[in-house]
């Protein structure tokens, strides 16, 4: 096993599946079954969800929204896919404690990095809600914070892609797979990893990241097993 704490970031748009909008049931079942596989073989997790699939805050500003007011409501767009895949989890009789970067108390804690790493120390999978608390800052940015505040062991940014490309694989298949780049690379060649506060986090406190395809099963436990599924930054 290569790694003993991960923070896992999952965007809100990957739980859609194939409808356009909401969450799959189908795929919430999946990832659940492909996190409690990792769980069990002793990993402590930690996830951020992304909120895209019920309202993105950059989008906002185009229906009149202002900004700030926008960024909240992707916060609150969070929250519900972190109390899904909660539910989801503890179906499965997983422990889990959802922690919120936005004081809510009925639906879950208070975000406290001590109580964090006591959670993961015990067990639980711990989930983190609403973002950073503030405007301005991206799940990714979110992902990475909170990776380094838990001194986890890397970032895995679970994609409907099997790593980074020389160009969108979606639109042109000739597009060449990156196994391995430094942090330096990824910024000369202007890729389009993570948001650059998010990347920038990652490089300056060592925090590795890979990049892998989520939807594929049995993907994550061989990331962490050290199978060479996606791509590493570091």
């Amino acid at each position: 096993m290569k790694y003993k704490r991960i923070l896992l970031k999952l965007s809100g748009e990957s739980l859609m599946g194939s409808s356009k909008y909401g969450i799959d049931p189908e795929r919430l079942e999946q990832y659940s079954r492909e996190i409690i596989a990792v769980k069990e073989m002793g990993v402590e997790i930690a996830i951020v969800i992304g909120g895209g699939n019920i309202f993105r805050g950059v989008q906002a500003e185009s229906s009149g929204i202002d900004r700030v007011q926008g960024d909240y409501m992707g916060m609150l767009a969070t929250v519900i896919n972190s109390m899904a895949l909660q539910s989801s989890l503890e179906n499965h009789g997983m422990y889990t404690r959802l922690m919120s970067g936005i004081k809510m108390e009925q639906v879950c804690e208070p975000f406290i990095r001590r109580r964090a790493i006591r959670h993961l120390e015990k067990g639980r999978i711990v989930i983190f809600g609403a973002g950073t608390g503030n405007p301005y800052f991206t799940t990714d940015s979110t992902a990475a914070l909170r990776a380094i505040e838990i001194q986890a062991d890397v970032v895995l940014k679970g994609t409907r892609v099997n790593g980074v490309y020389t160009e969108d694989p979606e639109k042109n298949p000739l597009a060449e797979r990156y196994t391995n780049l430094t942090f330096k690379e990824a910024y000369e060649k202007g890729l389009n990893i993570m948001d650059m506060t998010a990347f920038t986090l990652c490089k300056e406190n060592d925090v590795p990241i890979i990049v892998f395809n989520m939807n594929d099963e049995g993907n994550l436990i061989d990331i962490i097993e050290g199978v060479d599924k996606g791509t590493l930054i570091q």
